[in-house]
């Protein structure tokens, strides 16, 4: 691995100009490395982060993927890290032409990085400076605990989804005069979605008697607005209290309060696990943004890649090899989901919208089907209405937002399904919906959906921890439940139980049932028994 040479370095900053006069904005100094195969895939399973800490697991991967590429070598064209400055890799028999349009592609990648609200906690961070110290430690403490600090790892790693990223954001980023006070947030937060469980529409409806008691009077406002909770609630006190009485530091996920509050990590001898857990909960917290918008941000990439690469006169003599990289890239999946394909489409999508003024409101009003068709306004703010989409959305907002029928329509989208040819023994896919709602719900199952599950204070104690699991519908995997609460009850060291809903499925009918359960680990053996 070495920095790219001084012609090609030349290259990238004649692109960094051109992708700023169109609009992007990111910071100057980047970094770019040449690396071969063999580079990329020992850098593969440390998410390329050179300085990422050394696991087992990862000399594993390492391993398989040497595996792969002898079976069926390829040629990645390029990896780029969020990182201060920005560092990308290139495979070293990229032409000077495909340099050019890739440059582009990481260009509006880093722009990306450091522009949309999911990587906020992100902008002031030196990640991979970071990952050395960190690296460094746990190769000190090897070197004191031998491979006791594998095992921590790797248990922390079993929960490391877990991390609230969101609450860590708000946390981070949210003006703490506008915070709520302690109370308030628990009697709306938890004792009423959690505890009393009122339906959805109640909740708004005390919310707004809330907004009532302030609206009459800021100053007293709240106080006589739990005064009339105590009429409703008697139990809200002592619920609250015995939540205080819990609540030490502000946890906000279960690997923060394992890592804080576990007894046997608390032992002196002990403490330096969570300094291994604090490590890989970073870690993971660092990666979530990007996990959480890999549509958006190829779309965005690939978005700007054509737009600034079909400008460039340096595409002259190059235009049919670049029709077919970009259409290999690109191009929509009829099976499968193609992330660059869909989230480049639903850009160009957004801008095509802007630019009719088919974003605003009056728009919206219109019921004839023909008037909204011939609806333009050529309003000319395409441009500002896809920068506005980078600085603010996610995957699931942008697919949530903009899949539409006429988006479908549009690129000819539809869900597959297989059914089993028993005759010639093939599976045949067929069409199986072209409805906007069906492949809307198939694109946000696709997406990463960890679990929620919270410490049930009120039956935690220092013997045993105790976590429920907010159903949404969908059952845990049951293959990785005993493995996680295995790892959970040796970083807790005691008994742990996990309250969560299994689905039932009729063998006779399509009707779907459902059943609360407790799992229950201790001494490494794990129960299983239904609840009320």
């Amino acid at each position: 691995m070495e920095l790219i040479n001084q012609k090609t370095k030349k290259i990238m900053e004649e692109c960094k100009e051109r992708a700023m006069d169109a609009g992007l904005h990111f910071e100057s100094d980047t970094l770019e490395y040449i690396v071969t195969n063999r580079d990329l895939i020992e850098l593969s399973p440390k998410v390329m982060i050179p300085t990422l800490y050394d696991y087992w697991v990862n000399d594993v991967e390492v391993l398989k993927e040497q595996g792969k590429y002898k079976l069926a070598p390829s040629n990645p064209y390029e990896t780029v890290i969020n990182s201060r400055p920005a560092i990308s890799f290139y495979n070293d028999n990229n032409p000077d032409w495909l340099n050019i349009m890739i440059f582009y592609h990481v260009l509006a990648h880093i722009d990306f990085f450091q522009n949309n609200k999911l990587f906020e906690r992100t902008w002031g961070d030196d990640f991979v400076g970071q990952a050395l110290a960190d690296k460094r430690l746990i190769a000190n403490l090897k070197s004191e605990h031998g491979r006791w600090v594998d095992y921590v790892i790797e248990f922390s790693r079993c929960i490391n989804n877990l991390v609230g990223y969101f609450n860590e954001l708000s946390r981070a980023s949210f003006p703490k005069d506008m915070n709520p006070t302690d109370k308030l947030d628990y009697y709306f937060g938890t004792f009423l979605q959690d505890i009393v469980q009122i339906p959805e529409h109640e909740l708004y409806k005390e919310v707004e008697r809330y907004n009532q008691f302030i609206a009459q009077d800021e100053n007293v406002g709240e106080a006589l607005f739990f005064n009339e909770i105590k009429k409703k609630y008697p139990e809200f006190n002592s619920k609250y209290n015995n939540h205080l009485s819990h609540e030490k530091n502000g946890c906000i996920d279960v690997m923060e309060y394992i890592r804080d509050h576990s007894p046997f990590l608390n032992k002196e001898k002990n403490k330096w696990m969570q300094s291994v857990m604090s490590i890989v909960r970073s870690t993971s917290l660092y990666f979530e943004p990007q996990i959480r918008t890999k549509i958006i941000n190829e779309g965005w990439a690939s978005y700007w890649h054509d737009e600034l690469f079909l400008k460039d006169e340096r595409i002259k003599g190059h235009e049919i090899a670049y029709a077919k990289i970009n259409a290999a890239v690109t191009s929509i999946s009829r099976v499968g989901l193609n992330p660059y394909a869909i989230g480049l489409r639903l850009v160009q999508h957004v801008e095509e919208l802007a630019e009719k003024g088919k974003l605003d409101f009056h728009f919206q009003k219109i019921e004839n089907i023909e008037n909204r068709e011939n609806y333009d306004k050529k309003t000319l703010k395409g441009k500002e209405a896809i920068f506005e989409l980078r600085k603010n959305f996610s995957d699931f907002t942008l697919i949530n937002t903009f899949v539409s029928q006429e988006f479908v329509d549009n690129h000819n989208l539809f869900v597959t399904s297989r059914r089993l040819d028993e005759e010639r023994e093939v599976y045949q896919y067929y069409i199986k919906s072209r409805k906007a709602d069906d492949y809307k719900r198939m694109l946000i199952d696709s997406l990463y959906h960890p679990p929620t599950l919270t410490v049930d204070l009120e039956r935690t104690h220092d013997d045993m921890l105790y976590l429920v699991h907010k159903f949404e519908g969908k059952q845990l995997i049951r293959e990785f439940i005993a493995e996680t609460l295995m790892a959970i009850e040796f970083l807790w060291g005691g008994e742990v139980k996990l309250e969560t809903t299994d689905v039932i499925q009729s063998d006779y009918s399509d009707e779907v049932g459902y059943q609360k359960v407790l799992y229950t680990a201790n001494y490494r053996k794990l129960e299983k028994q239904e609840i009320d």
